[in-house]
């Protein structure tokens, strides 16, 4: 971005409908803030794009679509909030904005209130804290997530989605039985496999046995190797 001349910024602004009249976040406190900031930095307020009386929950807001289309069409180099709540309360969204916005620098980031901008080094680190506690946190949802369902399964409960080959929903419907010619068909595929037999030639003698998928055609590697799989899974 030059220094010689002011950057250019749309602010965005927010508030949810349970939170209209809230001290110091109301529409017209957040747009006194911005540009208050904006004359006090020497930025060029483009545009005040408001989303009222929408959540934070998700990215899929009008308003916030029309400002990171501003950065996008090169009508703003910045995006401007009063506070990050503003923008986001989740630490997860907050990362894919800085994933797809500002982590490299193409666009920066600022916040009246944290006093985040990432047109400087001190900005740029905050903003590198923000990705990491992001990162951190898809990850360790994404452990809890596996461990809570590996467990499920250990227990043969029912983790969603149709129940995995070899088993079927119980009548309480969160247990998983086993299905008997089907846990036949994973041993013999395994068995087959221990043998040096190849994929394809493993579904041939499922075929000339009379088993088949699920679906009903026949075997493919990637079918064999399901079969293969949920046995050393078990």
């Amino acid at each position: 971005m030059s220094t010689s001349k002011p950057t250019r910024a749309v602010a965005y602004l927010r508030v949810s409908t349970d939170k209209q009249a809230e001290g110091g976040i109301s529409l017209e406190a957040q747009r006194a803030k911005v540009e208050a900031y904006a004359a006090l930095y020497d930025l060029e307020l483009v545009a005040v794009d408001v989303d009222a009386g929408v959540s934070a929950k998700s990215l899929d807001r009008p308003a916030l679509d029309t400002a990171l289309g501003r950065l996008r069409s090169g009508e703003a180099d910045a995006l401007l909030v009063v506070k990050l709540d503003r923008l986001t309360r989740s630490v997860r969204d907050l990362g894919e904005l800085v994933d797809a916005y500002f982590a490299r620098e193409r666009w920066a980031l600022l916040s009246v209130s944290e006093q985040i901008d990432t047109r400087s080094a001190a900005g740029r680190l905050v903003l590198n804290v923000l990705a990491s506690v992001a990162q951190w946190e898809r990850e360790a949802t994404g452990e809890r997530t596996a461990a809570a369902l590996a467990h499920k399964r250990r227990q043969n409960e029912y983790t969603g989605g149709h129940p995995p080959y070899g088993w079927a929903l119980a009548d309480d419907g969160r247990t998983l039985v086993p299905v008997e010619a089907e846990q036949e068909a994973i041993a013999l595929a395994s068995r087959l496999r221990d043998e040096g037999l190849s994929l394809r030639k493993i579904g041939a003698r499922l075929e000339a046995r009379g088993v088949r998928p699920r679906s009903g055609g026949g075997w493919h590697a990637k079918t064999v190797r399901s079969l293969i799989n949920a046995k050393e899974a078990a």
